[in-house]
């Protein structure tokens, strides 16, 4: 989810790139232009004393493209950034940021639509999963779930409180056939629960080796039974 490439600032005491547009009276791109960057990149759009201001659009050179509002070289506004990858961030942007409300789709179909603070769902917003029809609608933390929300699918939903992407706390399961099912989630350490596999297993194979063992013994009793009785009978063992 990150852009696909860094604009390279098109100022020309440093950089050197060709330009067609306007200039001001000092020389300085202002109004409309298109600056074909060192580095291959391409801006056609609104330039203000000498900086991308304005709507424009930005074309990098792998693929990526953005579309939308700049001020002072940066994303700052209302744009479209389409990514390498084929996800696409359509909203709102400041100082190159994704920050306030927008939606963003996946590569993969899923989409979120909601509230954004430096690059990360933050604050209330819905993501609607593609492939299962579910979706998320509630708070989301730094880009995860957070807090009070609610998991809505085709039959029935959850509703309670979040953290780190799983329930926790007290909440309910509200299915369409009019019943509910309360309860309490906690989050279980994945370390912790490894180790607890790992014992599990080795107990099982402790009692699998004594079972082994005490088999073994009992074959050799009953052998050295038989042994005893043909010394006894005379018969052959």
């Amino acid at each position: 989810m990150s852009d696909d490439g860094s604009e390279e600032i098109d100022d020309e005491r440093v950089y050197l790139g060709e330009y067609d547009g306007d200039r001001n009276d000092a020389g300085e791109r202002h109004g409309h232009g298109r600056a074909v960057l060192p580095n291959g990149d391409v801006y056609d759009g609104q330039y203000e004393a000498g900086k991308r201001s304005g709507q424009g659009t930005y074309r990098f050179k792998n693929g990526a493209k953005y579309v939308g509002d700049y001020f002072q070289n940066m994303k700052h506004g209302q744009g479209v950034f389409y990514y390498l990858d084929g996800s696409k961030y359509e909203g709102s942007w400041v100082e190159d940021q994704r920050h306030g409300h927008g939606i963003y789709t996946y590569p993969n179909g899923d989409t979120y639509d909601g509230e954004w603070l430096c690059h990360l769902r933050e604050g209330q917003g819905v993501y609607h999963y593609h492939d299962s029809g579910s979706k998320y609608k509630g708070s989301w933390v730094k880009g995860k779930m957070e807090s009070a929300g609610e998991i809505i699918h085709s039959n029935h939903r959850y509703q309670g409180k979040f953290i780190n992407n799983n329930p926790y706390g007290k909440g309910k399961y509200v299915f369409d056939i009019g019943c509910e099912l309360h309860g309490e989630y906690s989050q279980i350490d994945q370390k912790q629960l490894q180790q607890k596999k790992q014992k599990q297993l080795q107990q099982k194979k402790q009692k699998q080796l004594q079972q082994k063992k005490q088999k073994q013994l009992q074959q050799k009793k009953q052998k050295q039974l038989q042994q005893k009785r043909s010394q006894l009978t005379g018969e052959p063992f």
